[in-house]
């Protein structure tokens, strides 16, 4: 009885704390939009992490489940739009699989040519035929084994190559997982002609939400140079073999067994779809975090300590903890497959009707007191559960496990520098690049 009386109270105090929290963020964020309204840059004002995370405490505190019929996606087909905000509700739609479906397909099409790819697939016998032959591809095991030292190996060959200061994106950033699709995947074509590619195909699959047409035709016609390398590559292989053991031998070797969905075709696509999703968002994650990290200097402190003690497990815990903070993404979206509702039989429940697009937002839900302990505090004693960085459920990324083992490589050869900075003025912060990705960020620090 005693135990029920404390839970109750706890609940409401809990739920009082949220309305204060989202009172205090409306307050925050009035003067920002004012402002930002009268000079005609509200859209950049709401870009802003910390303005997004203002937005998403009012949403949490007063209508966690937003719905409404105007469509503000306009590159897939949807009737409506739903913006969910509750860690649970963010977590129900994206286990949902039956109710919520991924809309990548239909663009995946276009740049194969033809198929689709498991990203754009819901469950069913093409999933996992492509799931289960890529996974034999690309081992678990290989991460440890191949991928973290080649690249531990190779940022740190950068950073003491530098000499002080460094343009980490095209230098280090880029470059890391550039190396891992050339040595690894095995089909890394010239690194700028790569890099290009797979930062304007992500764009127009994931990021293009306003159906740009010039970026279409931008992303269809290097997706006909992507797919023509792949090719042309593939039989270059066939033709010459190699013992080295990436994912492209791997593939043909399951194609000699006859694995299922391993033809020249199907491994072609799926390489398309693994390098769209490898080089941009690991040098844009690598970028975000450690720009979070800059901004804190007695986190920063915390970090180069842990860097420099080796202590790799909480140095990624920093890292993780900064693109909570920084998201690469701050929404996933899935569409309605029929009439449905989101928290039946709680007070913010939500009817979503067939063909809607929801937005769960993985931002929000990081930072839901009624989930996460002391949201607001940037700790390093977090499980990884508490984080949403990669997606969830079904439709994670593929590569995951790859970019947790990456991104603190790439890092730590620059945390352990002395007096790591930002360099001067503009330099200093990220400028964008190509499809609106980090292009440049100069960092300088004492030899």
């Amino acid at each position: 009885m005693i135990t029920a009386i404390a839970n109750i109270f706890v609940s409401i105090l809990q739920r009082l704390v949220l309305w204060g929290e989202g009172l205090l963020s409306f307050a925050s964020l009035l003067p920002g939009c004012l402002g930002s309204l009268m000079s005609g840059g509200i859209g950049v004002y709401l870009q802003k992490p910390a303005s997004q995370r203002r937005v998403f405490a009012v949403l949490r505190a007063f209508w966690p489940n937003l719905t409404f019929n105007r469509v503000l996606m306009k590159c897939y087909e949807n009737t409506g739009t739903a913006i969910v905000t509750r860690r649970a509700d963010c977590l129900d739609v994206l286990n949902r699989n039956e109710d919520f479906e991924v809309v990548y397909g239909s663009r995946m099409r276009k740049l194969t040519d033809g198929e689709n790819f498991f990203l754009g697939m819901q469950p069913g016998w093409d999933y996992t035929r492509d799931t289960s032959a890529m996974r034999l591809a690309a081992r678990m095991s290989d991460v440890a084994e191949i991928v973290q030292p080649r690249a531990a190996d190779l940022a740190n060959r950068i950073i003491a190559q530098c000499k002080g200061k460094i343009d980490i994106v095209p230098s280090l950033t880029l470059e890391v997982p550039w190396d891992m699709t050339e040595t690894y995947f095995g089909c890394g074509a010239k690194p700028a002609q790569m890099q290009e590619w797979t930062s304007n195909l992500f764009w127009y699959l994931f990021q293009d939400l306003g159906a740009d047409a010039a970026g279409e035709a931008r992303a269809l016609a290097q997706a006909d140079l992507l797919r023509a390398y792949l090719d042309a590559h593939i039989a270059e292989r066939k033709a010459n073999p190699t013992e080295t053991p990436d994912i492209l031998n791997r593939c043909l070797a399951l194609q000699s067994s006859d694995t299922p969905g391993m033809s020249d075709l199907g491994i072609r696509n799926n390489l398309l779809g693994l390098l769209i999703g490898a080089i941009p968002t690991i040098s844009k994650a690598s970028c975000l975090a450690l720009d979070e990290l800059l901004n804190r200097p007695e986190v920063l402190v915390s970090a180069r300590r842990a860097a420099r003690a080796d202590d790799d497990a909480l140095l990624a815990q920093h890292i993780w903890e900064a693109l909570r903070f920084n998201p690469f993404n701050p929404v996933i979206y899935r569409r309605a497959l029929h009439d449905t509702e989101i928290a039946p039989s709680t007070l913010r429940r939500a009817k979503i009707r067939k063909g809607q697009i929801v937005f769960a937002a993985n931002a929000s839900a990081c930072f839901d007191r009624l989930d996460i302990p002391a949201p607001n505090e940037f700790r390093t004693d977090r499980p990884w559960k508490d984080y949403i960085i990669w997606g969830y459920g079904m439709h994670r990324c593929f590569g995951d496990t790859i970019n947790q083992a990456v991104i603190p490589a790439i890092l730590k050869p620059l945390l352990i520098q002395k007096n790591l900075r930002r360099a001067p003025g503009a330099a200093g912060q990220i400028q964008p690049g190509i499809a609106g990705f980090p292009g440049h960020f100069h960092l300088e620090f004492d030899t």
